[in-house]
């Protein structure tokens, strides 16, 4: 039985203890690509990752079944002139480890990162034939802003979606 079928028969009795991590040295690196580069159709050279995860490590979360690195969100923060936005860079779930609300859970923690540093906004590109990211972050409250015509390598077209936060309330009062 291959270690797949295994892990989900495990699951079928009780679903696995996950723990949440973020990125804290240079080793993880190999996790985070060997993740991503399994379920993402772009590829992306190491210096992608270093960008993102020594500028944000607070928004490089690590899924973590045991020893196992199961899923793995990455994401950026920058200003645009007076709005702070988030960007989610990238997101991937060990196949054997979906359906476990991982992914879901990998957001709502970069989003919760994303409040405290202030954020206006959260975006991100997905393939529009990515049903399943469609529905997880459709749940999440994100809107389909804008259509990007082959804005993939692969020539398929993405979707640009965004969450808006609530306004930061000032600590100032006005009177």
């Amino acid at each position: 039985m291959s270690e797949s079928k295994e892990i989900e028969q495990d699951f079928k009795q009780l679903p696995p203890e996950i723990s949440y991590t973020i990125f804290s040295k240079e080793s993880e690196l190999k996790d985070i690509q060997g993740l991503i580069d399994k379920e993402l159709s772009e590829p992306y050279s190491i210096y992608t990752y270093r960008y993102f995860v020594y500028n944000w490590p607070q928004l490089c979360i690590f899924a973590r079944h045991r020893d196992r690195y199961v899923g793995v969100i990455v994401c950026k923060m920058e200003s645009l002139g007076c709005i702070l936005q988030g960007y989610i860079a990238m997101l991937a779930v060990d196949p054997a480890y979906r359906l476990l609300k991982i992914g879901t859970t990998l957001v709502e923690k970069a989003i919760d990162v994303m409040i405290l540093d202030n954020a206006d906004e959260i975006v991100l590109e997905t393939e529009l034939t990515n049903k399943a990211a469609l529905r997880l972050y459709d749940s999440l409250g994100f809107i389909r802003e804008k259509r990007l015509v082959r804005y993939y390598m692969n020539g398929v077209d993405a979707l640009r979606l965004k969450l808006l936060l609530p306004w930061r309330q000032s600590d100032e009062s006005f009177s």
